[in-house]
């Protein structure tokens, strides 16, 4: 049934509100005769913000009240950040679309001389680089993939819990509570902040989150007007990439109580002229990575293979790291059987 009016399901964070503005505007370009109001929801994860993710646990904390509303027909389709859709959806509801992916990377974002968040334009930094920070300086995320990473190379900082939306976040940064923040590059580029960023974390430093950087929409699985009307957002690459990493932490059963990261990306062989994604020209390349908390353990894996087996690609991936050790690093943190994990997104 054509509607003329749809309903986007969205948290009301700036960040949240610019993704799914940004799916409305593309909608309504490709269909102008179209009514698209946003239902702005309040979910577990942004009510909770005194307290580590990893120690709330739980599955969907960014997602599940959208989600309820989707099937109780209070929004036609949710928009969401990939990194925090989990792995299974409620009886009824898909990922239809992955739209194109921003940044990937982790952002390295120093403290600033003379500002106290009055903008940075002149402004010089504090620290430029990660690895210059000094002995024992503090440095804040709310991921413990992130910090598992930096203190497998700085074991001597000091990281401390950060919570809130981005501009919080920065504005703590600026209040000197922290010599450095670490963010998602994606989502301070997209807010209008990429002058903020002192330095862009390369993947062989901080492998990002499964999904980072990419724009998820979710919808009913029998609404066939959303469905069709949503297509055309979908991005090939992207959706080929963030599946295999999603299809890695599915294996891996992994929650935000432990350090897991996956990044998949295509890489042509050699040079053609061919564009098409599933040719022997072009190879799906994948990392990933199981830690501790503490940093002091790091299981690596990396994998290549046909685009066109992009999930079963992610599963070998996991099952190598499960295989170099990642089993006894997660029997432990959860201090039980890999199979009797609930399936949770990794933060």
């Amino acid at each position: 049934m054509k509607k003329t009016k749809i309903i986007i399901g969205t948290r009301g964070s700036k960040l949240a509100l610019w993704q799914a503005e940004w799916v409305k505007s593309a909608l309504l370009k490709l269909n102008p005769g179209l009514t698209i109001e946003l239902n702005k929801i309040k979910t577990t994860g942004d009510n909770i913000l005194d307290v580590p993710l990893a120690k709330v646990g739980g599955k969907g904390l960014f997602v599940k009240e959208i989600e309820e509303a989707i099937l109780r027909g209070e929004a036609d389709l949710a928009v969401h950040s990939m990194k925090d859709v989990p792995t299974d959806f409620p009886k009824g509801l898909h990922l239809a679309v992955i739209c194109k992916r921003e940044d990937p990377r982790d952002a390295f974002i120093s403290g600033v001389k003379g500002s106290r968040g009055q903008g940075v334009k002149g402004k010089e930094f504090h620290i430029n680089f990660f690895r210059e920070l000094p002995k024992g300086a503090t440095v804040g995320t709310s991921s413990l993939r992130r910090s598992c990473q930096l203190l497998s190379i700085r074991p001597d900082l000091k990281i401390e819990q950060l919570r809130g939306n981005l501009d919080t976040r920065l504005r703590k940064l600026d209040e000197g509570r922290f010599d450095a923040i670490i963010l998602a590059a994606a989502g301070v580029k997209r807010l209008g902040w990429a002058e903020r960023i002192t330095e862009t974390i390369e993947p062989e430093v901080s492998l990002p989150a499964i999904g980072q950087g990419a724009i998820g929409i979710e919808c009913r699985v029998e609404d066939d007007f959303i469905k069709s009307l949503i297509a055309p957002l979908n991005h090939d690459e992207t959706s080929i990439c963030v599946r295999a990493e999603r299809a890695c932490l599915k294996k891996l059963e992994g929650g935000c109580q432990v350090p897991i990261a996956a990044h998949a990306r295509l890489v042509q062989k050699s040079e053609t002229k061919d564009s098409s994604l599933f040719t022997v020209h072009c190879s799906l390349a994948m990392d990933g990575l199981v830690g501790s908390v503490s940093g002091d353990r790091i299981i690596k894996s990396h994998i290549e293979g046909n685009p066109k087996d992009a999930e079963s690609l992610g599963i070998k991936l996991a099952e190598d790291l499960l295989s170099r050790g990642a089993k006894e690093i997660l029997d432990e943190v959860y201090g039980k059987n890999l199979t009797q994990i609930n399936g949770k997104i990794a933060s």
